[in-house]
């Protein structure tokens, strides 16, 4: 009989058969993907963020490489909810994968709005709410950057419906622990984090910003250990799942995020580099569990040790004193 580890999690109220989510934004609405891996076989899927009305987005040039990573200012182009019932739905009911919905809006009402109108879709297995996003209402400043705007947001949306609810957090703030904290108390389920880091890429010989938008989303290996140090620090104040983002390549990768505290991963980046990355990166963990006969993925989660070099200094000091 094949030798197997336990891979199951579950995030806030939503059974997934291993840890490993593909990251909104990099996956488009899976259908991109189903010539190229066994999308049944990921632990979910969440689609690319999706607003009331269609949005073309920012103008081009809206990607650039960088050093370890790569900036982004797409712009949250989708094609609007009405669209995506009549064209993408119909694709993804028929996997077996759990279905989450990122949304997204320029005020609370089409927050509101938007999980209303998904409630009513029994496919959809959750939301997850990107509040990364100018409040147009605040003066463009992201609902994600203040505990109270993030706490009115995501309740609003938690009064609007009954599935699972995952609150994705910005990075771009001085505390994450106050936001956690925040969405937390409005009713979150979970916590994905992080989003992207605002950079910028300038060309010398133009001497003008690479990106049309002039700043955009960092993403990929340079903001990982960021995110891990925000996962770690996040895992320690709330009690919900949370499902750590940001620079995940390889099973080495998420398992670092797993043993910080992380439930669940999600993989964003890496997509647009290897279309195979989330199922290397589900054998890997199983892989890295079997070779050291740990029979469940819940045995690593939350084991990070963090007090032997502390006490291994005191000790060392209190001798030399």
């Amino acid at each position: 009989m094949e030798n197997k580890a336990d891979l199951k999690v579950n995030i806030g109220g939503i059974e997934l058969k291993n840890p490993v989510m593909t990251a909104s934004g990099t996956f488009g609405y899976a259908s991109e993907f189903e010539n190229l891996i066994d999308l049944n076989r990921l632990g979910a899927i969440i689609v690319k963020g999706l607003s009331l009305k269609p949005s073309m987005g920012n103008p081009p040039p809206r990607i650039v490489e960088t050093p370890r990573g790569m900036l982004n200012a797409i712009g949250l182009e989708n094609v609007g909810f009405t669209s995506f019932v009549e064209e993408k739905l119909p694709f993804l009911k028929e996997l077996s994968t759990p279905i989450i919905i990122n949304i997204y809006g320029k005020d609370i009402q089409e927050y509101a709005e938007l999980a209303s109108r998904i409630n009513d879709i029994k496919e959809i297995a959750g939301i997850e709410v990107n509040i990364s996003c100018p409040n147009v209402k605040a003066g463009g400043a992201a609902f994600g950057t203040d505990p109270e705007a993030a706490c009115k947001v995501v309740k609003a949306v938690r009064d609007n419906t009954g599935k699972p609810l995952m609150v994705k957090l910005t990075p771009n703030v001085t505390d994450i622990t106050l936001i956690a904290r925040s969405v937390e108390d409005a009713g979150a389920d979970s916590i994905s984090l992080i989003n992207t880091i605002t950079g910028i890429a300038i060309d010398i010989e133009t001497r003008r910003p690479k990106l049309a938008n002039i700043t955009g989303g960092l993403s990929g290996p340079a903001i990982k250990p960021i995110a891990l140090r925000m996962v770690w620090q996040v895992v320690q104040k709330v009690k919900i799942p949370v499902i750590g983002v940001g620079g995940i390549m390889t099973a080495e990768d998420a398992l670092e995020f797993l043993i910080a505290g992380a439930a669940a991963v999600q993989v964003g980046t890496a997509n647009l580099i290897n279309p195979h990355a989330t199922i290397d990166i589900i054998e890997g963990i199983e892989a890295f569990l079997i070779k050291r006969n740990i029979p469940r993925i819940q045995d690593i989660i939350g084991t990070l040790q963090t007090n032997s070099y502390h006490e291994e200094h005191e000790g060392t000091r209190r001798l030399m004193n």
